[in-house]
């Protein structure tokens, strides 16, 4: 159990400038993209220093006696930075499921943060990843359920390179599952890597999960996941991370050759 203070409820003004922290960042934001319609379905709120520093400049100040705060943290600036650019499409977040000690209190943050800003909760998928360890499963499904009967969307990212594999998604019933970029590194090329994805999104699609393929690089790599059936596309190839603005995807990139 962490220190006691560091549950002090904070307000979205003091979240939105990293109260109680000792550090501050922002946010940069990279559009998942469905390649048939060539609609931006989202964008993930990804953390950035003040400077555009990358994301490991963010979290080497990050810690277990401070992970919840930055977690609270993380939401409020996504929310809040989202709302300042008009964002259209739905907003991604990730969250660490061992920082959420009680669902129905740390959502708390969320909602507010989302009436604050006017931001709407329908439009706001959190995401966790399969890279951290989860210590209790139980826990785990609580916290997506509690955030999907409050109007949120939910995602396991980096699905096929964590810890739990096929066990998190028997347990775990999320609305999307991000496919990682090890899998999908070279997939054209690969027929192995090929026959494992095609699995994943036909038990995917029979669980009613939509797929989202991430970390996609070259036009190659996007033509095989579109041959597997996957429309909803992220990676460098169609945009990199834009910092503290939204992205645009050259509309040549989602044209097939």
């Amino acid at each position: 159990m962490l220190p006691q203070q560091n549950y002090r409820p904070l307000g979205c003004a003091e979240c939105a400038k990293g109260v109680d922290l000792g550090f501050d960042f922002t946010m940069a934001f990279q559009p998942i993209v469905n390649i048939e319609s060539g609609e931006i379905f989202a964008h993930e709120a990804l953390a950035r220093g003040l400077n555009n520093e990358p994301a490991g400049a963010v979290f080497k100040h990050v810690n277990p006696s401070n992970q919840y705060r930055f977690d609270q943290v993380c939401r409020v600036k996504a929310v809040k930075l989202a709302s300042e650019l008009a964002m259209p499409s739905l907003l991604s977040i990730n969250f660490m499921p061992n920082a959420v000690y009680r669902p129905e209190l740390c959502i708390r943050t969320t909602l507010d943060a989302a009436e604050r800003y006017g931001f709407p909760i329908e439009r706001i998928i959190f995401e966790f990843t399969e890279a951290e360890e989860v210590v209790d499963i139980a826990h785990l499904r609580g916290i997506v359920e509690h955030y999907k009967l409050q109007g949120f969307k939910t995602a396991i990212d980096d699905f096929g390179a964590g810890f739990a594999g096929l066990n998190l998604l028997a347990e775990v019933q999320t609305d999307l599952v991000k496919i990682d970029m090890t899998l999908l590194r070279d997939i054209d090329k690969d027929k192995r890597r090929q026959t494992i994805v095609n699995y994943a999104v036909r038990m995917c699609r029979e669980f009613g999960v939509e797929v989202i393929a991430e970390g996609i690089e070259t036009y190659e790599e996007m033509s095989a996941v579109r041959d597997l059936g996957v429309e909803l596309i992220q990676g460098f190839y169609l945009a990199r991370p834009a910092f503290q603005a939204l992205a645009t995807v050259p509309p040549e990139r989602l044209a097939r050759n």
